[in-house]
């Protein structure tokens, strides 16, 4: 796979499974933006990258500030060019049982995994468009999306709409020769999981088929392939990428 000159964006990538997507497109040869609310963190999967010899620049910014997403576009496409690449990858959850999860918890929630996500697409895509070079779109969901999760009421619901976010826009976006696909991935050995209970991540574990967590790497390749020219025919397309914890069509 190759992606030599094109750009890719790739939020949340300052750590986690957005680090490993970031490193991977750059292997590939992308020109690889890497947005974060964690300058320190984008800092470091920057120096990642440029020392297996990849290209890529860092940027601070939070996808549910629209005005931030607006500048840090036009900030990217200033020094790499449009994008043709989107990976909307940046993501938040806490487990609470759904009757415990208060107003300002649930606005979070849902801009963070679907407002922001939407927005961010929808910035970057318009350069994507009238380049008239097609591209693509992958959006990093969740299999709480796709089957459901106790504990992540909102979270699931969040990323239930990206998926049929992804599918819609796939849609509008194949006369531009833009796929729009995403990724679900199960349980996975992120900073973000190692912050939930220690009996709900045993519990999980215990669940995956293949008795263990999904590392960042299994999902960037996932991410790679959708990037690729390989997948050039495929769009709309919801991809489990779980060790078998899911098998639902």
């Amino acid at each position: 796979m190759t992606l030599e000159g094109r750009v890719s964006i790739v939020t949340g990538s300052g750590s986690g499974i957005g680090r490993a997507i970031a490193a991977g497109l750059a292997a590939d040869g992308a020109q690889v933006a890497v947005l974060d609310l964690n300058q320190a963190g984008a800092e470091e999967t920057v120096e990642l990258i440029r020392a297996a010899g990849g290209t890529a620049r860092a940027w601070q910014v939070d996808i549910t500030d629209e005005a931030g997403i607006d500048r840090v576009r036009d900030e990217v496409e200033s020094a790499f060019g449009r994008a043709n690449v989107i990976v909307n990858n940046a993501g938040w959850d806490e487990i609470r049982p759904f009757m415990d999860n208060d107003r300002d918890f649930i606005r979070k929630v849902v801009a963070i995994n679907y407002l922001g996500p939407v927005t961010v697409t929808q910035a970057f895509l318009r350069g994507m468009i009238d380049a008239g070079a097609g591209g693509r779109v992958v959006s990093i969901a969740s299999d709480a999306g796709r089957v459901g999760s106790t504990g992540e009421t909102v979270y699931a619901g969040a990323k239930g709409g990206i998926i049929g976010f992804t599918k819609s826009l796939a849609r509008e976006m194949a006369r531009h020769q833009v796929t729009v696909n995403c990724v679900c991935p199960g349980p996975t050995d992120t900073p973000l999981f190692h912050q939930q209970p220690e009996k709900m991540r045993e519990a999980l574990i215990r669940a995956i088929p293949f008795r263990r967590l999904g590392q960042p790497a299994d999902i960037a390749h996932a991410v790679r392939f959708f990037a690729s020219d390989g997948a050039s025919f495929i769009t709309g397309q919801v991809l489990s990428v779980s060790g078998g914890l899911t098998m639902a069509g």
